[in-house]
C-alpha cells in the first residue's frame, strides 16, 4: 500500500463497502486523508477490505443494512473510534430479482425497499443525531440511472432508486443549512453486483456508451469525494448522473 496523505480531520461512514462501488468510495476518501468506517454483511470480506484500505484509518462493522441494531452499532462504533461522522455515503443495496414487475413477489419488493431506501433513511437519521445536526457535514446517496427512467426487468430496483432520489431531496431540504445531501446515479459499473448486466458481453455492452466503456468503482469514488468536499459547498439536493454518456442514447434499455 502506498504512503497515505496526512489526516484530513474528517470522518466518513460508508455502507456496503467491502467491495464494488462502496469500496471505491472508501478508497477515494482514505486517499485524501479521511478516516472511514465501512459496513458489509460478511465479516471476512469486511476484514479484508479494512486491511487493504489500512487498518490504522479504517474500521469495519459487519451487519445487514436494514437491521436497526446494525445501524446503531455502526454509528456508535464510528463515534467511539473517531469521535465524529462528517460524511455518510449510503451505498448498501440489493437487487434480488430479474423480471417483469407484473409478476413481482411483494415480499421481495419489500426487501428491496427495506435495504435500498429505508436503511438509507435510518443511517441518515442516526448520523444526524449523533453528529451532523450540531456540526454539519454531507450525505451522498448512491442511486442509479435505473431510478430516472423505466428499466426493464429490474423494475423493483429502479423504483427503489427513484425513491432514493426523492429521499435525497427531502433530506436536503430538511437538513439544510447544516448538512448537504446529494445523490449519484451511476449507469452500469463493473462490480459483482452488476455482473449479470454485462458478463460475457462486456464489449457489446460498452459499445452502447459514448465514452466506450463501462464504469469502474473509482469513477463513483471520485464523484463521492467531490460531493463531500469544499468544492461542492453550494450543491445540495442534486442527483449527479455518472453514466459514460449512456443517456445521450435515450436510456440503458
Amino acid at each position: 500500500m502506498t504512503e497515505l496523505p496526512a489526516l484530513s480531520g474528517k470522518v466518513a461512514l460508508v455502507t456496503g463497502a467491502s467491495r464494488g462501488i462502496g469500496y471505491g468510495v472508501a478508497e477515494a476518501l482514505v486517499a485524501r486523508g479521511d478516516r472511514v468506517c465501512i459496513t458489509g454483511r460478511g465479516e471476512d470480506a469486511l476484514k479484508e477490505a479494512v486491511d487493504r484500505l489500512g487498518a490504522d484509518r479504517v474500521i469495519g462493522v459487519a451487519g445487514k443494512a436494514h437491521d436497526l441494531e446494525h445501524q446503531a452499532a455502526a454509528v456508535e462504533r464510528t463515534m467511539e473510534a473517531f469521535g465524529r461522522i462528517d460524511f455518510l455515503v449510503n451505498n448498501a443495496g440489493t437487487n434480488p430479482v430479474f423480471g417483469p414487475i407484473a409478476d413481482l413477489d411483494l415480499d421481495v419488493a419489500r426487501k428491496v425497499f427495506e435495504t435500498n431506501v429505508v436503511s438509507a433513511l435510518g443511517f441518515a437519521q442516526r448520523t444526524w443525531h449523533a453528529w451532523q445536526k450540531e456540526n454539519g457535514g454531507a450525505i451522498v446517496n448512491i442511486a442509479s440511472v435505473a431510478g430516472l427512467s423505466a428499466s426493464p426487468f429490474i423494475g423493483a430496483y429502479g423504483i427503489s432508486k427513484a425513491a432514493m432520489i426523492n429521499l435525497t431531496q427531502q433530506l436536503a431540504h430538511e437538513y439544510a443549512p447544516r448538512v448537504r445531501v446529494n445523490a449519484i446515479a451511476p449507469a452500469v459499473v463493473k462490480t459483482k453486483f452488476a455482473q449479470a448486466l454485462y458478463e460475457g458481453r462486456e464489449d457489446e455492452a460498452a459499445a452502447a456508451y459514448p465514452l466506450a466503456r463501462l464504469g469502474v468503482p473509482s469513477d463513483i469514488g471520485g464523484t463521492a469525494a467531490f460531493l463531500t468536499s469544499q468544492q461542492s459547498d453550494w450543491i445540495t439536493g442534486q442527483t449527479l448522473v455518472v453514466d459514460g454518456g449512456i443517456f445521450l442514447n435515450a436510456g440503458v434499455g
